[in-house]
């Protein structure tokens, strides 16, 4: 079996932590270097249900995209909840290793997950990294569908091909436009509607749109906005990240066991239609 210190050098190599942003918080957070590893377990948030998880699979390693400390801690006790998650993971010798806006920026990476998971080709990236000479590096994807199709229509195949949550699928736009070319971000995306609208594409599937940026952006110009949950856009990077260490363990020899937790951690449970009675 490959110690922990192996797996984390070949995980780094696919997303190297010096290409994090700088308000990141990436890489291991607990896990002894020298202890053997044979399952590891991916997810898109460190919670409680996912540590658990890893604990009755009998993984050694988690692998998430959120961070546990972003914005850094001055105590791991266990009456917090991440002090939990922490003591847990150490208690059964679970290590938990981040991969977050340097996985956003890889190639292949979050946004080429969602892209797949939609079934759209990718033409560039949305905000190219100016480091990768190849050009194909950056933040969230622009793409290209094989068939136009209407806004409504387009929004159906993300409310079907992503994973479920209560928020679903919202839609801003003309449901009848044509939509040829899409612009795909994993994660809260409404920072980059200046880069979608130079992109000139005819619609944008992100996260998290705040009012006022998307009121803006639909006034600007005809785009069409799909928002779809957090964490159902950042759900498929699981099963391609997943993918890439299976790869690797086949090329290493290393025989891991790699899983992706299919729990819904999305924060938001229930969803209720408004609209007062008739």
């Amino acid at each position: 079996m490959p110690r922990l210190s192996e797996v984390i050098a070949a995980l780094d190599a696919l997303w190297p932590p010096e290409r994090a942003e700088g308000w990141d918080a990436v890489g291991t957070v607990c896990g002894d270097p020298d202890a053997e590893i044979d399952r590891v377990l991916f997810a898109v948030d460190p919670v409680r249900e996912i540590a658990d998880e890893a604990l009755e699979l009998g993984a050694q390693l988690i692998v998430t995209h959120h961070p546990l400390y972003l914005r850094g801690t001055t105590t791991v006790a266990a009456d917090t909840f991440k002090g939990k998650v922490v003591h847990t993971l150490i208690k059964h010798d679970i290590a938990l290793h981040v991969a977050h806006t340097n996985a956003d920026t890889a190639d292949p990476g979050v946004s080429d997950a969602l892209a797949g998971a939609l079934d759209l080709r990718v033409t560039g990236p949305l905000v190219p990294d100016p480091t990768d000479p190849a050009g194909r590096r950056g933040l969230g994807r622009i793409c290209e569908l094989d068939h136009p199709e209407t806004l409504a229509d387009f929004a159906a195949r993300a409310a079907a091909r992503l994973p479920a949550t209560a928020q679903g699928i919202r839609l801003a736009g003309d449901p009848a436009a044509l939509v040829r070319t899409v612009a795909v971000s994993g994660g809260s995306g409404d920072s980059l509607f200046d880069a979608v609208r130079a992109a000139g594409v005819d619609a944008f599937l992100t996260a998290d749109l705040r009012h006022h940026p998307a009121s803006e952006a639909v006034q600007h110009s005809p785009l069409g906005l799909v928002d779809a949950a957090h964490w159902a856009t950042e759900w498929p990077w699981c099963e391609q990240a997943a993918a890439q260490l299976d790869a690797l363990s086949d090329r290493h020899g290393w025989d891991l066991r790699v899983h992706v937790s299919k729990q819904v951690t999305d924060p938001w449970t229930t969803h209720h239609s408004s609209g007062a009675p008739n």
